[in-house]
């Protein structure tokens, strides 16, 4: 076992403990994961994702031989070619459903391509193409252009802070409501981790978060005892929907708006235009995920001590991610990807137990059914995850720079190619290809300094 480690891949925590730990990975991954559905709207579920992703993760696992410590979850990259299969059925929202279906079936064709090509050439060529001098720089930028939506969140109760002078002498007692929440959610998980003993050094996620939903609800029970609404943060909405209509089996369990059974009713007005228009939207920004998929695998290698790259194998891992996606579109309707806040989680908690994410996986699943849980869920505050995403973010941010360490930076060629993804990245470059494809800052990124590695090493050897 790895020294880093608390719990290594092969690890089996006790069943109660076990149970603690996925419950933790899932709110770690939960936020962003039932965001995206909210983002694209048409009727889309927020539970589904949920379930989409618990699925799309076990076939991830099967695919790895359950080597690989990862959690899928849904894709923000897939945010634009899923408006997109919408706005292409022209109001049909069954053929909608039946464009998300299809269109993360061409990107799992891509990720299969991929995968092919891999297994065929073998891996020496993207180390080659993408060495640390790339990678490095580019896991720093995935945590450093979360920093925003972190920010964003802390302040996303109130009035929005725009970070002028004058903000600051008008931020309102709501928005001070959503700092402090956040604050003791970021210090709670802080402690926990560094100086908590056993247990609580495993779980400062779901210490943490609980610390600032406690927090919201004393606030929000003093608002309203004094009528004073910018102190009640906590929205029940969620849960009076639950007994809107009296209490009912639904009100316990309540089963999701599963995408396949709508895109079913799709096929009617399939036509192939409207197939073509799915493909071009999601088959290329698959590529593009690729290079988050690599960049993430690399990062957690780092993180556990094993070369995932090599062992279960970038081919595995590729296809684990492809064919989860296309099982997690047709439950949730979101392609899935290999999720930020997982490695994060698993770097601050140091539990790379594969069992653990596959336990995340399956109380996904099953929560999805589950409506007083879901309402939880739903009525955390954004502030509160914003003091997890703080600590989460900044980790995949320190892991990127501790890469780059190790880069023979007194080199311009390796100098100019961190400057070259990061500079970019973090100015937020982003290009729309015929306006069908977005490619991330990230991406962009990414690609420049792959460019610039490439030509640099080309010129260094014809010298």
């Amino acid at each position: 076992m790895s020294t880093k480690l608390v719990y290594d891949i092969h690890d089996k925590p006790k069943f109660p403990q076990l149970l603690i730990f996925a419950f933790q990975q899932l709110l770690a991954i939960m936020a962003a994961t039932i965001t995206v559905p909210m983002i694209v709207g048409n009727g889309m579920s927020a539970s589904s994702a949920l379930f989409g992703a618990g699925v799309g993760t076990l076939v991830y696992q099967l695919f790895t031989k359950f080597r690989s410590p990862v959690f899928l979850g849904s894709s923000f990259a897939f945010i634009g070619p899923m408006l997109a299969a919408f706005a292409g059925a022209a109001g049909n929202g069954t053929l909608g459903y039946l464009g998300l279906v299809l269109g993360t079936a061409f990107a799992a064709l891509v990720y299969m391509i991929l995968a092919l090509v891999v297994k065929l050439a073998g891996t020496k060529w993207i180390n080659k193409v993408m060495p640390t001098a790339v990678i490095g720089p580019t896991v720093a930028l995935i945590g450093l252009s979360l920093a925003g939506a972190a920010v964003n969140d802390v302040f996303s109760y109130g009035n929005k802070v725009d970070f002028g002078l004058s903000s600051y002498f008008e931020m309102k007692a709501a928005t001070w409501v959503s700092v402090i929440c956040a604050l003791v959610t970021f210090t709670v998980i802080i402690l926990c981790s560094v100086y908590g003993k056993k247990l609580v050094k495993l779980i400062p996620f779901i210490i943490g978060i609980l610390a600032g939903y406690l927090t919201g609800l004393v606030f929000t029970l003093i608002g309203m005892a004094t009528g004073n609404e910018s102190l009640m943060i906590i929205d029940f909405a969620p849960f009076e929907a639950l007994v809107a209509d009296g209490v009912s089996l639904s009100t316990f369990l309540t089963l999701p708006d599963f995408t396949f059974l709508d895109a079913a009713k799709g096929l009617s007005s399939f036509n192939w235009s409207y197939l073509a228009t799915v493909a071009i939207a999601y088959a290329p920004v698959a590529f593009v995920v690729f290079a988050e998929h690599l960049a993430d695998h690399k990062n957690l290698s780092s993180i556990i001590g094993k070369d995932l790259i090599e062992d279960p194998g970038l081919h595995r891992t590729l296809l684990g991610d492809g064919i989860g996606s296309l099982a997690g579109a047709l439950f949730g309707g979101c392609p899935n990807t290999t999720y930020g806040e997982s490695v994060g989680c698993v770097a601050i908690t140091k539990n790379a137990s594969v069992i653990t994410i596959t336990t995340t996986a399956i109380l996904a699943m099953l929560v999805a059914f589950v409506s007083p849980f879901v309402a939880f869920l739903d009525s955390i505050p954004g502030c509160v995850m914003g003091g997890v995403c703080i600590t989460l973010y900044g980790f995949i941010a320190v892991s990127g720079l501790k890469m780059i360490q190790k880069v023979d930076l007194e080199d311009n060629a390796n100098l100019f190619t961190v400057s070259a993804i990061l500079i970019p990245g973090i100015g937020g470059m982003a290009m729309a290809i015929a306006g069908k494809v977005f490619i991330t800052p990230t991406a962009c990124a990414l690609i420049l300094g792959i460019l610039t590695n490439v030509i640099l090493t080309k010129f260094k050897k014809s010298k």
